[in-house]
């Protein structure tokens, strides 16, 4: 098993950056694929990225390519989101979720949750 813990959340202006943490406890984290999504209020829940086990793979939805980027230190047991140009359509609870196996975009397919972040991008 593996518990997660996110951080880094705030309210930031249009145009700004956060970096978001993901801490995990649990001997091997390092097994685990790790995806991030958020949630408004209101809508449903939204796929942000999904790193691989070693971090040699990424993917990332049209929606924030070429402005989010996850990175993983897993000596550490952290996976990090990196959000550049924020929108206020960026706005929501963000969670990041660990499995093992093959990323998915789907959330329903990752057992392990952290409680959320929340992320306030003003305009």
């Amino acid at each position: 098993q593996v518990q997660l813990v996110e951080s880094g959340g705030g309210l930031v202006q249009a145009g700004g950056s956060l970096r978001l943490s993901c801490a995990a406890s649990g001997r091997t984290f390092s097994s685990y694929c790790v995806g991030w999504f958020r949630q408004a209020p209101g809508k449903e829940r939204e796929f942000v990225g999904v790193i691989n086990w070693n971090g040699g793979s990424t993917y990332y939805p049209d929606s924030v390519k070429g402005r989010f980027t996850i990175s993983r230190d897993n000596r550490k047991g952290t996976v990090y989101l990196q959000m550049n140009s924020l929108k206020p359509e960026d706005t929501g609870v963000y969670y990041c979720a660990a499995r093992v196996q093959y990323y998915s975009v789907y959330g329903s397919r990752y057992p392990y949750w952290g409680q959320g972040t929340q992320v306030t991008v003003s305009s």
